[in-house]
């Protein structure tokens, strides 16, 4: 019976010590931005409501409880009867918030495996190519092969895992090290995002070429349920995984030969993490294109926020990923209204002087 309340008492002990208050506050805050955020961008548009009408119509217990319409949300079902306020923001504005969530949750864990695995506070999606990858397939499916849009998600996947398997192939030699996997994805980037370039001389629409463009810098606009449902399974995939892996994280930032002496096989443990990471950052780019510094700066802010212990490092990235992009992405579409923006210029915005921020205020940055 001692023992039992031992084992009861450490269980709790070991749950307050990586879920406290600062973590707590984050995810309330987070949670709260993300509300107002999703509030102010379905209230406005080509039907406009009040902020109160927005509300009922958000929380309209006619779809939120009927099992009918999350059919059809989720899986492409028949929708029910519906006002016209619920079939606007439901149908057309909501799932645009809810890619907005999944992108943004996506890019930020992706970024903190990365930054884990490299032990290099720069790393990325994009700066170790993966990015550059998936949107390369992407492009050559939507010039080359447009019947095959229905499976982005997976050619996506395909062309950041290739991306990061031409990486690993490069960096390694006797194995990998954080330095060579950060220049061998510099290098990989460059080239593939040159193929990218490439790719708008052979798109003689220029329906395409908008469609591309759009890909390459990163944009929510046009989204529905069809988005949420491709990037859905590999968000919630990626995001568990990410989780079960935080101790493994953990142990990699202590450095290769701690990690070997403490019985992980290193090689094995960093490429596993990173299939995650790659899963995670494609689920991103196939529904929303490349979108810059998410994945850079949200590890960051957390890590300021409530510490590098990885387990509230990838919790607070799942909160703060989806408000930064909630947020950018009323600004992408408010901002100039009529005229919508791509978001991936508004993160770049915020991001570009938040890390500059980052540089001058500490003296060093760069490896973890």
């Amino acid at each position: 019976m001692a023992s039992e309340t031992t084992t009861s008492t450490d269980s709790q002990s070991a749950t307050e010590r990586w879920f406290d208050g600062s973590l707590v506050a984050v995810i309330l805050v987070s949670l709260a931005v993300i509300l107002v955020g999703g509030l102010l961008q379905v209230s406005f548009g080509a039907f406009s409501m009040t902020l109160v009408e927005a509300w009922h119509a958000v929380f309209n217990p006619k779809v939120v409880f009927s099992t009918q319409a999350w059919n059809a949300f989720l899986f492409g079902g028949e929708l029910p009867e519906m006002s016209r306020e619920s079939l606007i923001v439901w149908n057309i504005r909501l799932p645009r918030v809810f890619v907005a969530i999944l992108v943004g949750a996506n890019l930020a864990v992706s970024g903190a495996i990365f930054q884990a695995v490299t032990r290099n506070e720069l790393a990325s999606p994009f700066i170790l190519g993966v990015s550059s990858g998936a949107g390369l397939m992407i492009l050559l499916t939507l010039v080359v092969f447009s019947g095959l849009t229905a499976f982005l998600p997976l050619i996506a996947s395909f062309g950041g895992a290739l991306a990061f398997l031409i990486v690993y192939a490069i960096a390694w030699k006797n194995g990998t090290s954080p330095v060579r996997l950060v220049l061998a994805g510099v290098i990989v980037g460059t080239v593939f995002g040159s193929l990218q370039t490439a790719m708008f001389f052979f798109a003689d629409n220029i329906g395409i070429v908008q469609s591309a463009i759009a890909w390459t810098t990163g944009s929510l606009t046009g989204t529905d349920w069809e988005q949420v449902r491709m990037a859905l399974p590999a968000t919630i995939f990626a995001l568990l995984f990410a989780l079960v892996g935080s101790r493994q994280l953990n142990v990699l930032l202590l450095g290769e030969r701690t990690a070997q002496a403490l019985g992980m096989s290193v090689e094995k443990v960093r490429f596993l993490l990173s299939g995650v990471a790659v899963l995670a950052a494609a689920a991103s780019i196939s529904v929303a294109g490349i979108v810059g510094f998410v994945g850079l700066i949200v590890p960051h802010m957390v890590r300021n926020l409530v510490g590098s212990e990885y387990k509230r490092l990838i919790v607070g990235c799942m909160f703060v990923g989806p408000a930064l992009m909630v947020v950018a992405d009323v600004g992408a579409r408010l901002a100039l209204n009529p005229v919508q923006i791509p978001v991936g210029i508004v993160t770049g915005l915020i991001g570009g002087p938040y890390f500059l921020y980052l540089m001058r205020k500490q003296t060093q940055i760069g490896e973890i």
